[in-house]
């Protein structure tokens, strides 16, 4: 916690960059963590990683000296109490769709007088041995990401900014472009209109911007940063397995 903490770089307009991990093998965490990414989620909404698991991932990734977030199954106020006192630094939280949603996540975050968070002494707190540091730490240092993932949160999106204690956003390119039924068809120009008043929105705000290039591809990441955003995904580790050991056969055209 004496590092100056992830929130602190991204309000004073660091970029930084991250990934998802949906495999729970540890190793896994420790190899991404040192690879020199700034955060690293653990994704709990599309992997059958089980808190327990979560805990481990969590553990790894701080001692390694990388922010860790989680992807939460949903907006639940229980298992954002449960990953936070594990230790996570803060939450990204799936398909907000309105700033009631926004503030239900802040919530629970956040302690007393902030929020509503229900007091515990496990991990994050030393197993009670810190809770006054970590008491402390928590109310300036914790993230809340929303994901902008539904056409209805784009139309409702200057409320959801205007929510305090949202930190930034990540645009979800397919569950968004779905929702407009036009899946995956990220060039399409209304979708491309979609995600310019989100980060407008976010300007406005003061909310910092996020996307997930979902490929392993690295033109895709440079785009991505040169378009502005600040919260960056690079891919997610079974994407950049599966792409890494395809490659060796689709370049020498073996079947």
């Amino acid at each position: 916690m004496e590092l100056k903490s992830l929130k602190k770089r991204i309000n004073e307009g660091e970029s930084v960059i991250g990934s998802w991990i949906t495999l729970a093998h540890p190793s896994i965490a420790e190899i991404m963590a040192r690879s020199g990414f700034d955060w690293l989620a653990v994704d709990l909404e599309h992997s059958v990683i089980t808190i327990r698991e979560a805990e481990e991932l969590i553990r790894v990734i701080d001692l390694c000296g990388v922010s860790p977030l989680v992807r939460l199954t949903s907006n639940n106020p229980d298992q954002i109490k449960r990953v936070m006192d594990a230790g996570a630094h803060g939450v990204i939280v799936p398909m907000v769709m309105s700033a009631k949603d926004a503030e239900l996540a802040v919530a629970s975050v956040k302690y007393p007088m902030k929020g509503n968070r229900g007091i515990g002494l496990a991990r994050a707190q030393g197993y009670g041995s810190t809770f006054d540091e970590y008491f402390e730490w928590q109310q300036e240092n914790t993230l809340v990401i929303v994901q902008i993932e539904h056409i209805d949160a784009v139309n409702d999106i200057d409320a959801i900014f205007s929510v305090e204690g949202v930190d930034g956003f990540f645009i979800g390119p397919n569950d968004l472009s779905g929702s407009m039924n036009i899946p995956r068809q990220l060039d399409r120009k209304e979708y491309k209109d979609a995600v310019d008043k989100i980060k407008k929105a976010g300007q406005r705000h003061g909310v910092t911007s996020g996307i997930h290039v979902v490929e392993p591809n690295i033109e895709e990441f440079d785009t991505a940063i040169k378009d502005g955003f600040k919260f960056v995904a690079y891919s997610l580790d079974t994407r950049v397995l599966d792409v890494g050991f395809r490659s060796v056969f689709k370049e020498r055209n073996i079947k």
